[in-house]
């Protein structure tokens, strides 16, 4: 069931802003605003970068979104916008977060210099078996007689600014948006509401969203950002809709070679059948190749006109 759209106002889409718009010192507070509601303190943004994990393969182009911000007080967030299944995605978030911790070590220095890391998954497939939509994962040591949980000492408390010894821990937040109800009982769910529709109702009263409905406004784009923002959409709804092809594909090769299965006959029909799905691959990957160059002179041309516009 969609959402009434009568009171509400549409907005690009959180993963483009993060690639093109919240970068901007300027509208820092729209990031601010999600990550202080998420982790229940006030954020302040120092600086936003590209992670590392971005550059790993061309396909998650349009299916993943990864940026590294800093805040004020040098602790680190890992922002992942994923929309395609990965069986071993919490696999990737432990390898993600012990990645940002060691590029930031100097070789020599004190391990005091450790930043804590948080991780925020933002998902759009069904990570796991769970029927909430947010998830949080903290570290905790705990007696194995008395079941009290490992403090830190005064004066680490005071050096660290933290309470217990899992707080200096990695902590991880997985937000499963395709199991929201749309029901908005609190501010976190205003920002989920608009994860999920790309949307805010007028009444939304969350953290950052007031500046979203300005900053993330379709119309604030130019024409040659807003055709890029649409290319972008399309091509991860074809990618999408190729996976959801194969694997209806590989269902029903799979039914075949059951029905086949024994018979002497089979085994040049699964070939056959294998070749053809092959073959569909390579026309895919060459249809996707094509798509990409293609993208690549739209980015061309877009930043030829900047060019002759500042002259």
């Amino acid at each position: 069931m969609q959402p009434d759209q009568s009171d509400e106002r549409v907005l690009i889409s959180f993963d483009y802003a993060l690639k093109r718009l919240l970068r901007n010192k300027a509208n820092y507070e729209v990031l601010e605003g999600f990550l202080s509601v998420l982790l229940n303190t006030d954020v302040k943004v120092k600086s936003i970068g590209e992670s590392e994990s971005n550059k790993e393969h061309a396909a998650d182009k349009y299916n993943k979104v990864d940026v590294l911000v800093e805040d004020e007080t040098g602790e680190i967030m890992l922002i992942e916008l994923q929309f395609r299944l990965e069986i071993d995605y919490l696999h990737r978030m432990l390898y993600g977060t012990s990645k940002a911790i060691a590029e930031r070590m100097i070789q020599g220095a004190a391990y005091t210099e450790v930043k804590k890391i948080y991780s925020i998954n933002i998902v759009y497939f069904d990570l796991g078996q769970g029927d909430d939509y947010v998830y949080h994962g903290k570290t905790h040591f705990r007696g194995l007689h008395k079941n009290d949980e490992l403090q830190l000492s005064k004066s680490q408390r005071e050096t660290f600014g933290k309470a217990t010894a899992g707080d200096i821990y990695p902590e991880y937040y997985i937000l499963k948006v395709n199991n929201f109800d749309d029901n908005t009982r609190d501010m976190l769910d205003e920002w989920i509401y608009f994860l999920k529709h790309n949307a805010v109702k007028n009444d939304f009263q969350a953290k950052g969203l007031a500046q979203a409905r300005v900053v993330l406004a379709r119309d604030n784009l130019s024409p040659e950002e807003q055709k890029a923002y649409d290319y972008m959409q399309d091509q991860r709804s074809e990618d999408l809709s190729a996976i959801a092809s194969m694997k209806l594909e590989g269902r029903i090769e799979g039914r075949e070679e059951g029905r086949i299965e024994g018979r002497e006959e089979g085994r040049e029909e699964r070939k056959k059948l294998a070749d053809e799905l092959e073959k569909e691959r390579k026309e895919r990957e060459k249809e996707r190749k094509e798509r990409e160059k293609e993208r690549e002179k739209l980015l061309a041309e877009i930043a030829r006109l900047k060019q002759n516009n500042k002259k």
